[in-house]
């Protein structure tokens, strides 16, 4: 009962987190803004969480298992469809989702680039000492890879019923259209959405989309 309590508490607080890192950035954020913000004093919020850092963690692990919930959902839902299919549309539920959570999909990002840059966070030096301490960064590590597995696996059924390319590797499939929509979700966030040299988001979607199952279907024999 008393965990259950403890946890009802660390979700209010990361709740709280959310909405001033959605008001303010996480960089400008403060921690008795937080603490305000979840009906708590700061003395309390330090006992949960020891630093900014370990809390915009927290965040970027709720998103993170929201994605691949939604990856399950999607996949379940397109079981009988084609492989190609189901992976298209694991592509248009990714987009979806950062466009409708910007902290989110800037979470995401944050946290990417920081694995990069630390070597998988394998390079103790480059850690600081609230990410080596962070139960959250080890949370996040566990599930990190599993939306490009789920990804691969879905480009792998393809290519067994045919909708797929059978000279293509999965894994770079995967990737190249994760890093494509990693910049279509960037060049949103730096423009709220409205256009761009005069091109409409949408449009630049849709051929993202286009040039995704172009490099996917296996054409059909002449």
């Amino acid at each position: 009962m008393k965990d259950s309590k403890r946890s009802l508490k660390e979700q209010k607080i990361i709740d709280a987190a959310e909405k001033v890192f959605s008001k303010v950035g996480f960089t400008n954020a403060k921690m008795e803004d937080i603490a305000s913000e979840a009906g708590i004093t700061k003395v309390t919020l330090y006992s949960y969480f020891q630093s900014k850092e370990n809390m915009q963690l927290a965040v970027s692990f709720k998103a993170l298992s929201l994605l691949i919930d939604k990856y399950y959902e999607s996949i379940n839902n397109f079981k009988d469809k084609t492989g190609l299919e189901s992976t298209l549309a694991i592509c248009k539920l990714f987009i979806d989702f950062c466009e409708e959570n910007y902290l989110y999909s800037e979470s995401l990002l944050s946290y990417f680039e920081l694995i990069r840059s630390t070597g998988s966070g394998t390079n103790k030096e480059k850690l600081t000492d609230a990410l080596k301490e962070s139960v959250y960064f080890r949370k996040m590590q566990d599930i990190q890879n599993l939306p490009f597995k789920l990804t691969v696996k879905e480009i792998e059924r393809g290519q067994q019923d045919g909708s797929v390319k059978e000279d293509i590797d999965p894994m770079i499939a995967t990737l190249a259209a994760w890093t494509a929509s990693i910049g279509y979700i960037k060049v949103m966030s730096s423009t709220g959405a409205k256009p761009l040299f005069n091109v409409d988001m949408e449009v630049l979607k849709n051929i993202q989309f286009k040039s995704a199952e172009t490099l996917l279907r296996k054409k059909k024999p002449a």
